[in-house]
């Protein structure tokens, strides 16, 4: 199997002046690699510095580093470039929160819903933050930053109302940008890895429907992968949303089947809820 990173790679320097740096980047976030993706992002500024897209990657690729200063200096000038950009307001509302200013963030997110009225993962942000800023408990801010993460670091240990069975750890809500709404997956040594998981089945679902749709097999159902450590199922409770479950290799992957289906309608009535 070719290596898409070294394919964009090989594509980038047969042709400096592409725009295919804005792929390569935002491949090497995905893959954990920000040194290298800082360095493709700066490049493509420098080449593009009135590209909206090339400050929004230069800002992606920052706050992944810690930056939150220069992350938002990036985000403001994406807005000076393009007035409503989504990636831009929902970056700029995070990084509010992460200062701890939920009254902040709210103008942001709401031009942000404006601009995609359709989004769930942005309804839902908003309404937790309303709630937040009406009087709620702490953890509903810090449920709501979660929901609007586009780089994800977050403690949130599921949501609430989000229960599709009895344990509902190895399973994780996102939307199709990669951002976790509910749910709980652990690594091996017990670490919350969610939202590192959610941001790199970023674009699973838009890849999954161009394959079935280049070999004309209809609308996408479920992707199924099979290991001697475990199962997993990745399929959409809707068209924005990606649902991932998690089990041990015990659990026979029929099963898992029936218990994804369990979990996504149990997200559809969740999402339902907060509409």
């Amino acid at each position: 199997m070719t290596d898409p990173i070294r394919e964009l790679t090989a594509q980038l320097a047969s042709d400096p002046q592409s725009l295919v740096f804005l792929e390569l980047g935002e491949a090497l976030r995905n893959r954990g690699q920000p040194a290298a993706a800082y360095k493709v992002a700066r490049m493509g500024v420098n080449r593009y510095p009135e590209l909206a897209a090339s400050h929004d990657l230069l800002a992606r690729v920052l706050a992944d580093q810690g930056d939150r200063h220069a992350a938002a200096e990036a985000w403001r000038r994406v807005l000076e470039l393009s007035p409503g950009h989504i990636g831009a307001n929902k970056g700029l509302a995070f990084l509010a929160f992460r200062a701890g200013d939920p009254e902040g963030a709210l103008p942001f997110l709401e031009s942000a819903l404006g601009a995609a009225p359709g989004d769930e993962g942005l309804a839902i942000a908003v309404q937790r933050v309303r709630t937040a800023l009406d009087g709620a408990a702490a953890r509903a801010a810090t449920a709501a930053a979660t929901a609007i993460a586009p780089l994800a670091p977050s403690a949130l240990r599921g949501a609430e109302g989000f229960e599709p069975f009895e344990d509902a750890r190895g399973v994780v809500l996102l939307d199709t940008q990669g951002l976790r709404l509910a749910g709980t997956l652990d690594a091996p040594d017990g670490s919350d890895v969610s939202d590192a998981v959610a941001a790199h089945l970023q674009g699973v679902s838009r890849e999954a429907s161009r394959a079935a749709r280049l070999l004309d097999l209809g609308a996408w159902e479920n992707v199924t992968a099979e290991s001697p450590d475990g199962h997993l199922l990745v399929l959409p409770p809707t068209q924005s949303t990606v649902l991932l479950l998690l089990r041990d290799a015990r659990v026979p992957v029929g099963r898992l089947g029936l218990i994804a289906e369990q979990a996504a309608r149990a997200a559809r009535r969740w999402l339902e809820r907060l509409a």
